[in-house]
């Protein structure tokens, strides 16, 4: 009967989890336990971030401004996909009117302020703050006197300028 034994420096015939475990220094495995934890970490908040950004301005519907004069929270059961963003809608004629012509109901800036960017900075807007201006919709992070107000007090200029700044938002 051959048994093999474990001398300094030789193998074992058959490893076991104390040859193993001492083959790798547990230094090593600790980071390789934190990075694969942190990654798992990572994934899921970016995960989650992906869904909220997805959904387009907060859910509202777009069409609601246009054809009721007010915001309105869509639907999760009334939704379209487009510009990679859901859309939600109050009522399937909506949702109809919005596949038809999109472009013509979504906000000009999307999900941010018109007021911000035409400042040159990225805010998301609030979809309760808004302005029609020549068929066109914008949206805004603050209420009056900020928001659609100041937004009027110069608006060509304000819309060339957010125009102009459109590149620093995110995609």
């Amino acid at each position: 009967m051959k048994s093999a034994r474990l001398y300094h420096g030789s193998v074992r015939d058959k490893p076991n989890r104390h040859t193993v475990m001492s083959a790798i220094p547990r230094r090593n495995m600790l980071c390789v336990l934190v990075l694969l934890t942190a990654s798992a970490l990572f994934a899921s908040a970016a995960g989650s971030r992906a869904a909220e950004a997805l959904l387009a301005i907060k859910g509202y519907d777009p069409v609601a401004y246009f054809a009721d004069g007010k915001p309105t929270p869509g639907q999760p059961e009334l939704q379209y996909q487009w510009d990679e963003h859901v859309w939600r809608f109050a009522t399937a004629e909506h949702r109809d009117l919005f596949k038809a012509d999109p472009v013509r109901y979504a906000p000009q800036f999307g999900n941010y302020c018109a007021m911000a960017l035409s400042k040159g900075e990225v805010v998301v807007a609030d979809p309760e703050n808004w302005l029609i201006n020549e068929g066109k919709l914008y949206i805004f992070g603050k209420p009056a006197p900020a928001g659609p107000a100041l937004f009027t007090q110069n608006l060509e200029e304000n819309i060339a300028k957010a125009n102009q700044s459109r590149s620093i938002l995110p995609r």
